[in-house]
């Protein structure tokens, strides 16, 4: 793949056939994710909000109609702020907030890097270049085995850092500081056996997660989480991984980074309302029954489709609202 920060979906057609229909597979629906926003009806009746994420619609010709939140126009990105809360976090402050969460893992400051000001009075990083120890009573591996959650995620900027995603500005492997970008440098620190490499990385994988109400930032967040795996074993070994691996990462993915409203834990707008006829004497009358989840904001009350997603565990789906109850 190259070095840029858009990921072309007509490369990913054309080096990795299967990959793209992975990464628009939803796997609670067993449809596509679907676009949930209106910024492409001028597109046509397969660009609205409620259609499928089709590959032939981001593909070919069309090859540059999804594009990360930097490269699209002023106008758009207003928009997209205002009506669905779409704001971008620098990377510095992802990589601030990031740091919090492993100071209290680790009981210390400062493990992956230091946080500096440079001469321009803009806020930056700086990698530690030591291998991360750890404390006691802790493995590497527990590191990349605990959990990891963004909400909202957007393009994932969280989880995985491959660009800033207010400058544009790509991120070397090295100097990485999303929540998985972590993982992987714990991983790439530890092994130096492929096989091994492979089967950490999987873990790290199936430990992170993220969701997503817009179809669009959730393709830029999938294809950004499986092109960090390649770019990481890449970095590591100095060639690409083997395409059976690509597909298992890519498929966790699938799973682990999901289109759902966060406030109902729902695939986003398939509440509704029901129309009941009830027999009367004379005439049936009709009556609008609400969704009783959307009415009293119950979360365990929506009639809409309750997101699934994978308990690695026991290698089987599970709602993601029973884990509300844990």
């Amino acid at each position: 793949m190259q070095v840029v920060i858009d990921i072309l979906e007509n490369e990913l057609i054309e080096k990795y056939p299967d990959i793209l229909g992975i990464l628009l597979r939803d796997q609670t629906t067993q449809k596509n994710i679907f676009w949930a926003t209106d910024n492409y009806e001028n597109l046509g009746d397969s660009y609205k909000s409620d259609s499928e994420i089709l590959p032939d619609l981001i593909t070919g010709e069309k090859g540059n109609v999804i594009m990360p939140r930097v490269h699209k126009d002023k106008i758009l990105q207003l928009s997209r702020s205002k009506e669905m809360a779409e704001v971008f976090t620098p990377s510095w402050i992802c990589n601030a907030q990031n740091n919090l969460v492993d100071n209290s893992w680790f009981g210390k400051d400062g493990v992956f890097n230091k946080e500096i000001l440079l001469k321009n009075g803009t806020k930056s990083w700086e990698t530690t270049k030591e291998k991360i120890v750890f404390p006691k009573g802790k493995t590497w591996l527990d590191y990349v085995q605990d959990t990891r959650l963004e909400i909202t995620c957007g393009e994932a900027p969280y989880l995985v850092s491959r660009y800033d995603t207010t400058t544009g500005e790509f991120i070397k492997v090295e100097n990485r500081i999303g929540l998985l970008d972590r993982k992987l440098r714990i991983v790439n620190e530890n092994l130096d056996s492929i096989n091994e490499w492979l089967n950490a990385a999987e873990t790290a994988y199936k430990s992170t997660y993220g969701f997503e109400w817009q179809g669009d930032s959730l393709l830029l967040a999938r294809e950004a989480l499986l092109i960090t795996f390649i770019e990481n074993f890449t970095h590591k070994f100095e060639t690409e991984p083997p395409l059976d691996y690509i597909q298992n990462i890519a498929e966790i993915i699938s799973w682990n980074i999901w289109q759902m409203d966060g406030l109902k834990g729902v695939i986003p707008n398939s509440c509704a309302a029901e129309i009941i006829e009830i027999p009367d004497f004379f005439e049936t009358r009709t009556e609008i029954k609400k969704c009783k989840g959307c009415e009293t904001q119950n979360i365990k009350s929506h009639n809409g489709i309750y997101c699934h997603i994978m308990d690695w565990d026991i290698e089987k789906p599970i709602k993601f609202i029973s884990l509300l109850e844990k």
